[in-house]
Protein backbone atom coordinates (compact mmCIF):
# COMPACT_ATOMS: atom_id res chain seq x y z
CA UNK A 1 0.00 0.00 0.00
CA UNK A 2 1.16 3.44 -0.54
CA UNK A 3 3.04 5.03 1.73
CA UNK A 4 3.93 1.79 3.96
CA UNK A 5 7.23 1.04 4.51
CA UNK A 6 9.38 -2.24 5.85
CA UNK A 7 12.27 0.51 8.26
CA UNK A 8 10.93 -1.50 10.96
CA UNK A 9 10.35 -4.84 10.37
CA UNK A 10 10.57 -6.92 13.57
CA UNK A 11 7.97 -8.54 15.34
CA UNK A 12 6.85 -7.88 18.99
CA UNK A 13 5.90 -11.29 20.54
CA UNK A 14 2.48 -11.19 21.86
CA UNK A 15 1.17 -14.09 23.67
CA UNK A 16 -2.29 -15.12 24.24
CA UNK A 17 -3.23 -15.02 28.13
CA UNK A 18 -4.00 -18.20 29.41
CA UNK A 19 -7.31 -19.46 30.23
CA UNK A 20 -6.75 -20.95 33.64
CA UNK A 21 -4.19 -19.05 35.43
CA UNK A 22 -4.64 -17.53 39.11
CA UNK A 23 -5.30 -14.16 39.57
CA UNK A 24 -2.15 -12.70 39.44
CA UNK A 25 -0.54 -14.28 36.52
CA UNK A 26 -3.72 -13.26 34.96
CA UNK A 27 -3.55 -9.60 35.64
CA UNK A 28 -0.12 -9.70 34.54
CA UNK A 29 -0.57 -11.94 31.11
CA UNK A 30 -3.69 -9.48 30.10
CA UNK A 31 -1.30 -6.54 30.77
CA UNK A 32 1.51 -7.59 28.73
CA UNK A 33 -0.93 -8.37 25.78
CA UNK A 34 -2.26 -5.00 25.70
CA UNK A 35 1.21 -3.77 25.86
CA UNK A 36 2.60 -5.77 22.95
CA UNK A 37 -0.36 -5.00 21.39
CA UNK A 38 0.41 -1.41 21.51
CA UNK A 39 4.14 -2.25 19.80
CA UNK A 40 2.70 -4.00 17.09
CA UNK A 41 -0.06 -1.59 15.93
CA UNK A 42 3.48 0.65 15.53
CA UNK A 43 6.03 -2.12 13.84
CA UNK A 44 6.60 -1.41 10.15
CA UNK A 45 6.30 2.52 9.89
CA UNK A 46 8.68 5.27 9.98
CA UNK A 47 8.36 8.00 12.13
CA UNK A 48 6.65 10.37 9.82
CA UNK A 49 3.71 7.78 9.66
CA UNK A 50 4.09 7.31 13.69
CA UNK A 51 2.97 11.11 13.63
CA UNK A 52 0.31 10.82 11.40
CA UNK A 53 -3.34 12.34 13.53
CA UNK A 54 -6.20 10.36 13.67
CA UNK A 55 -8.39 12.29 12.48
CA UNK A 56 -9.35 15.73 12.54
CA UNK A 57 -9.64 17.61 15.25
CA UNK A 58 -7.99 15.28 17.02
CA UNK A 59 -4.16 14.87 16.67
CA UNK A 60 -3.74 11.72 18.60
CA UNK A 61 -1.08 9.70 17.01
CA UNK A 62 0.60 6.42 17.52
CA UNK A 63 3.93 8.04 18.66
CA UNK A 64 1.66 10.18 20.78
CA UNK A 65 0.54 7.02 22.13
CA UNK A 66 3.67 5.30 23.24
CA UNK A 67 4.99 8.47 24.92
CA UNK A 68 1.88 8.59 26.72
CA UNK A 69 2.25 5.11 27.63
CA UNK A 70 5.38 5.60 28.93
CA UNK A 71 3.95 8.89 31.22
CA UNK A 72 1.01 6.21 32.35
CA UNK A 73 3.59 3.64 33.30
CA UNK A 74 5.56 5.96 35.02
CA UNK A 75 2.79 7.61 36.58
CA UNK A 76 1.04 4.44 37.78
CA UNK A 77 4.23 2.23 39.39
CA UNK A 78 6.87 4.80 40.13
CA UNK A 79 4.83 7.46 41.28
CA UNK A 80 1.63 6.11 43.19
CA UNK A 81 2.41 2.63 43.72
CA UNK A 82 6.74 2.85 44.99
CA UNK A 83 5.91 6.53 45.86
CA UNK A 84 9.35 7.54 44.15
CA UNK A 85 9.66 11.03 43.31
CA UNK A 86 9.61 10.94 39.63
CA UNK A 87 10.09 13.78 36.88
CA UNK A 88 6.89 13.79 33.73
CA UNK A 89 9.35 12.72 30.53
CA UNK A 90 7.53 14.51 28.06
CA UNK A 91 4.34 16.29 29.63
CA UNK A 92 5.21 19.96 30.98
CA UNK A 93 3.12 22.94 33.00
CA UNK A 94 3.06 24.64 29.34
CA UNK A 95 1.84 21.15 27.70
CA UNK A 96 0.08 18.84 30.17
CA UNK A 97 -0.66 16.80 26.79
CA UNK A 98 3.24 17.11 25.11
CA UNK A 99 2.85 13.29 25.44
CA UNK A 100 0.37 12.75 22.78
CA UNK A 101 2.09 16.12 20.78
CA UNK A 102 5.28 14.67 19.00
CA UNK A 103 7.13 17.00 17.17
CA UNK A 104 9.39 16.41 13.82
CA UNK A 105 12.12 16.00 16.72
CA UNK A 106 10.31 13.47 18.75
CA UNK A 107 11.32 9.63 17.15
CA UNK A 108 10.32 6.52 17.91
CA UNK A 109 13.42 4.86 18.18
CA UNK A 110 13.38 7.25 22.04
CA UNK A 111 9.51 6.81 22.37
CA UNK A 112 10.22 2.91 22.33
CA UNK A 113 13.08 3.19 24.77
CA UNK A 114 11.72 5.30 26.91
CA UNK A 115 8.30 2.97 27.47
CA UNK A 116 10.20 -0.10 27.60
CA UNK A 117 12.32 1.38 30.44
CA UNK A 118 9.23 2.21 31.84
CA UNK A 119 7.71 -1.34 31.65
CA UNK A 120 10.86 -3.04 32.98
CA UNK A 121 10.76 -0.69 36.27
CA UNK A 122 7.15 -1.10 36.57
CA UNK A 123 7.56 -4.82 36.39
CA UNK A 124 10.63 -4.89 39.47
CA UNK A 125 8.12 -1.93 41.24
CA UNK A 126 5.00 -4.92 41.18
CA UNK A 127 7.18 -8.05 41.70
CA UNK A 128 7.63 -7.86 45.11
CA UNK A 129 4.18 -7.14 46.31
CA UNK A 130 1.17 -8.67 47.09
CA UNK A 131 -2.41 -7.61 44.82
CA UNK A 132 -3.48 -6.47 48.17
CA UNK A 133 -0.95 -4.33 49.11
CA UNK A 134 -1.75 -0.45 49.52
CA UNK A 135 0.52 2.13 47.06
CA UNK A 136 2.85 3.80 48.89
CA UNK A 137 2.30 7.35 46.58
CA UNK A 138 -0.98 9.26 46.56
CA UNK A 139 -2.71 9.75 43.11
CA UNK A 140 -4.10 13.39 42.82
CA UNK A 141 -7.01 12.28 43.86
CA UNK A 142 -6.15 11.47 47.22
CA UNK A 143 -7.48 7.87 47.24
CA UNK A 144 -5.28 4.81 48.26
CA UNK A 145 -4.96 1.89 45.67
CA UNK A 146 -3.75 -1.42 45.86
CA UNK A 147 -1.58 -3.05 43.06
CA UNK A 148 -5.13 -4.93 41.75
CA UNK A 149 -6.86 -1.61 41.17
CA UNK A 150 -3.68 -0.62 38.96
CA UNK A 151 -3.04 -3.98 37.17
CA UNK A 152 -6.61 -3.45 36.00
CA UNK A 153 -6.77 -0.27 35.44
CA UNK A 154 -3.34 -0.49 33.46
CA UNK A 155 -4.97 -2.69 31.41
CA UNK A 156 -8.60 -0.82 30.69
CA UNK A 157 -5.97 2.24 29.80
CA UNK A 158 -3.90 0.26 26.97
CA UNK A 159 -7.62 -1.41 25.80
CA UNK A 160 -9.23 1.84 25.26
CA UNK A 161 -5.99 3.44 23.69
CA UNK A 162 -5.57 0.12 21.16
CA UNK A 163 -8.80 0.91 19.81
CA UNK A 164 -7.42 4.55 19.28
CA UNK A 165 -3.96 2.83 17.93
CA UNK A 166 -6.43 0.49 15.41
CA UNK A 167 -8.33 3.30 14.01
CA UNK A 168 -5.12 5.29 13.29
CA UNK A 169 -3.17 2.49 11.91
CA UNK A 170 -5.63 1.67 9.65
CA UNK A 171 -6.02 5.32 8.36
CA UNK A 172 -2.31 5.27 7.94
CA UNK A 173 -1.79 2.03 5.90
CA UNK A 174 -5.35 0.14 5.85
CA UNK A 175 -3.74 -2.68 8.30
CA UNK A 176 -6.28 -3.80 10.42
CA UNK A 177 -6.21 -7.19 13.09
CA UNK A 178 -6.23 -7.44 16.50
Amino acid sequence: MPGMTTERTETTPRVDPSTTSGEREALEQWLDFHRATLAQKCEGLDDAQLRTPSAPPSDLNLLGLVRHMAEVERGWFRRVLAGEEAAWIYSTEEDRDRDIHATDEDTYEEAHATWQGEIARARTLAAGRDLDDLALGRHRTGRPFNLRWIYLHMIEEYARHNGHADLIRERIDGATGD
